[in-house]
């Protein structure tokens, strides 16, 4: 008869070793995934940190010598505190500021700094004292906004500087109203919340967010569409088409009639 075999009891040798390996991934694997979520955390706020700092060493290396080392101004450039996040974004992000020479105004070009670090100034501004904020994207969404009301608001308090058709215009002194085509939304808005240079200040009392955002929709509706009127003549106004009817189209009926006066009879 055979004998059956007899359960000992005992695990296989490599039993043991199997459960210790598989131990050590294990409690590699959590020491891992806790380990870089602490260094996540101490990374975003070493980022923020690091963000304001290097705004403010960019200042100090660019801007303190005209806005002063503590940005309270000197007789080279204004006061900047108190003008807030959106006023450096307008000035460094068009190129206006750090200015290319001293003139009646600065003029914009291509920016001397990225976004990354004009950022980093404006937070540093910011940190100071309050003062406005770059705009979001929900503000800047024009995918709602009213552009016959953005015209009609545009031609009330901008058209008078800036032309009817954006074009732009001459003011004393030397300076002037910057054209608004193909003019980025942000920047746009900064500048009516700012006041920039020779620009009065429209704060959200004057014109409300939702007004804001129709003018900026008026003007993007001007850059893709071409003059329903015909040759626009440069958008200059009245006065270019005035002189323009006047010295060729006065001058053509002028020179029709010698011509039909000198025919022989």
């Amino acid at each position: 008869m055979a004998h059956r075999s007899k359960k000992t009891g005992r695990r296989h040798p490599l039993a043991s070793l199997g459960l210790l390996v598989l131990g050590l991934v294990a409690a590699g694997g959590v020491s891992t995934f806790v380990g870089q979520v602490a260094s996540a955390d101490a990374s975003s706020q070493a980022t923020t940190q690091l963000t304001v700092d290097d705004g403010e060493q960019l200042f100090q290396a660019n801007c303190a010598s005209c806005h002063g080392v503590n940005a309270e101004g000197t007789p080279e450039g204004p006061s900047l505190i108190g003008v807030g996040a959106a006023s450096v974004d307008f000035q460094v992000m068009t190129g206006r500021m750090p200015l290319a020479f001293s003139g009646p105004q600065g003029m914009a070009r291509t920016p001397q700094f990225s976004q990354e670090q004009s950022d980093a100034m404006g937070e540093y501004i910011a940190a100071m004292a309050p003062g406005p904020d770059v705009p979001s994207e929900e503000v800047l969404d024009t995918a709602d906004a009213n552009v016959a009301n953005g015209g009609e608001i545009f031609r009330i308090n901008c058209a008078m500087c800036h032309n009817v058709a954006g074009a732009g215009g001459a003011l004393t002194e030397g300076k002037f109203a910057p054209d608004l085509h193909d003019i980025d939304a942000a920047h746009i808005y900064e500048a009516m919340l700012t006041g920039p240079q020779n620009m009065p200040v429209f704060n959200d009392d004057n014109i409300s967010p939702e007004e804001k955002a129709d003018i900026i929709a008026y003007l993007h509706f001007l850059d893709e569409n071409p003059s329903v009127g015909g040759f626009d003549l440069g958008s200059l106004g009245p006065v270019s088409e005035g002189l323009f009817i006047w010295i060729f189209g006065l001058g053509g009926i002028v020179a029709i009639t010698v011509w039909l006066t000198a025919k022989p009879n």
